[in-house]
């Protein structure tokens, strides 16, 4: 998968994008936990999830926020880090003006401004959100959510308690014409060190079962 370097708005930032030629292939970008705690692009979570769209046919970028790896500039507390994903999404969408779809997939600080991005773009057809630190960042922001989307944690998360993401389900669920898949996996911890195949399995189903509703029309 190639390398790519492209302007993000405090700098160069670095990325692994994967290209298919086909001018309406769907989309999709996945981001990557919190830079501050050693994430970055090549976090395992976040290959699975770009492989996962790889394997579906989508085009799909995953890239380095600010200030990781070879990305220039700073933390900037997310602020920063959402303006980098709107650069990097449009990045694809200049290569791939013709896109039948779009989707983003986040993991923990990734799956928050993964779904802050979604707000602003109503072109996201669906998300991915696994283990949105629902306890430690503001999800008010999604009023309404404007696509639906499956969200995966762990019942054994001791960094963002379950009951934290389940109120946060609950909200999205309230809201009409919108669904959202919550899948719990037993005895996951935030960084599910035996079940990265589960996760795998679970939005893979979920990517495919959508798609299938969504081409059947």
């Amino acid at each position: 998968m190639p390398e790519v370097i492209f302007n993000g708005p405090d700098g160069r930032l670095e990325g692994r994008y994967h290209h298919v030629e086909d001018e309406n292939a769907p989309i999709a970008l996945i981001l990557h936990p919190h830079p501050q705690f050693g994430g970055n692009m090549n976090h395992k979570l976040v290959y699975n999830l770009f492989q996962l769209f790889k394997d579906r046919g989508f085009a799909v970028l995953r890239f380095n926020f600010r200030g990781v790896g070879r990305s220039q500039g700073e933390f900037d507390q997310g602020v920063g880090e959402l303006s980098d994903a709107a650069s990097a999404l449009d990045w694809m969408q200049q290569i791939k003006p013709d896109a039948q779809a779009c989707w983003i997939a986040g993991y923990s600080f990734g799956a928050w401004i993964g779904m802050q991005l979604l707000m602003r773009r109503p072109e996201v057809e669906g998300f991915i959100s696994v283990s949105p630190p629902a306890n430690m960042f503001d999800f008010t922001f999604l009023a309404p959510c404007p696509s639906s989307g499956i969200i995966v944690h762990g019942t054994d998360d001791d960094v963002v308690p379950e009951a934290d993401v389940q109120k946060l389900v609950d909200k999205l669920k309230s809201q009409k014409g919108i669904v959202i898949d919550y899948q719990q996996i037993e005895g996951a911890s935030h960084f599910y060190e035996k079940e990265m195949d589960e996760v795998h399995q679970i939005t893979g189903d979920y990517v495919d079962r959508r798609r299938a509703e969504i081409l059947a029309g």
